[in-house]
């Protein structure tokens, strides 16, 4: 059983509001270092909008998200304390994005796709497209690293956005919904994946699902309502008791 002994991200009393509408009420949360967690609640609980705001897509009203190292094992760093040039690059070196769907870009190989937030970085264009090979083999995918995203499958597409949030070397992977457009059998290939990836590159993964298979898998299931966390339930006990 993993032993997580040091807080990744930590986030103190997040608020936020769209239109006079209280989606956050004052949320705090440690997140440890190569955890997996799940967020999960009904629609509406706010789950998507701390994701974004822990991924700095967003910013809150109030409350501040802390993440205590980044990718180059620098010093805790205030997201909302930078500009938004600075929130831009730290979000792209140290944080890697899943969505339900996968947002390749239809006129670019997977190879290319993949490479592309590194290119972004300013990593020259031979190590960007090496890194990009490296996660694609990884993946199971070298044989259809130049094919365009019309001709992959469902599967394939999705773990290519993963190789793509992984290509930076992030130290949090944040993923909303990742497998709520694969059926079943891609479904489970994606969150078997997530754990093979933790074990071993060391990402911290956040989830956000409403697939209960996935969430009691996890780590910690984070459950949210209304705004608020009405608890959080550590997987690990359960899981050491089976075996």
């Amino acid at each position: 059983m993993l032993i997580f002994a040091a807080t990744m991200i930590r986030a103190c009393d997040i608020r936020k509001s769209f239109d006079g509408l209280t989606v956050l009420r004052g949320i705090s949360l440690e997140i440890r270092r190569a955890e997996v967690l799940a967020i999960t609640g009904p629609s509406g609980a706010g789950k998507t909008t701390l994701l974004q705001i822990l991924g700095s897509l967003d910013r809150p009203d109030s409350g501040k998200v802390i993440y205590e190292s980044d990718a180059d094992g620098g010093n805790a760093t205030d997201l909302f304390s930078l500009n938004d040039t600075g929130l831009a690059r730290f979000r792209n070196r140290n944080i890697g994005f899943v969505f339900q769907f996968h947002q390749l870009l239809p006129e670019f190989t997977m190879l290319e796709n993949v490479a592309m937030p590194a290119l972004i970085a300013g990593t020259g264009r031979a190590e960007a497209f090496a890194r990009a090979k490296e996660l694609i083999d990884y993946l199971g995918l070298g044989a259809r690293a130049s094919h365009r995203p019309m001709e992959l499958s469902g599967g394939e597409r999705q773990r290519a956005a993963v190789a793509r949030a992984l290509v930076n070397r992030p130290t949090v992977v944040l993923a909303d919904e990742p497998s709520g457009s694969l059926d079943s059998a891609n479904r489970a290939e994606l969150h078997k994946l997530f754990f093979d990836l933790r074990r071993d590159l060391g990402h911290t993964f956040v989830i956000v699902t409403h697939d209960e298979t996935l969430a009691r898998q996890t780590d910690r299931m984070v459950c949210m309502a209304d705004g608020l966390i009405t608890g959080i339930i550590d997987n690990r006990p359960s899981r050491a008791a089976k075996s």
